[in-house]
């Protein structure tokens, strides 16, 4: 049998226990504060850039496009 609990806490009174814990759980919790950040921002970014516009022959018409401007440059 679980019991849920629900407890406020202020900000300080969290950093006041994570002050309290051993130097390997701080880091432990340091990763996954990080993990969680970075999760964040890479799901934004990707939301950012999603597009029905775009598909693998667009790309590979840019890539191609691209690659010949350089072969062109090259040979001058």
């Amino acid at each position: 049998m679980k019991t849920a609990l629900q407890i406020d806490l202020t900000f300080e009174q969290i950093l006041s226990m994570v002050k309290q814990l051993p130097r390997q759980q701080k880091i432990k919790l340091t990763k996954e504060l990080e993990k969680e950040a970075i999760d964040t921002k890479l799901s934004r970014l990707l939301k950012t850039f999603r597009t029905k516009d775009l598909d693998l022959n667009t790309i590979t018409e840019e890539v191609e496009s691209v690659r010949q401007e350089i072969y062109d440059k090259q040979k001058r």
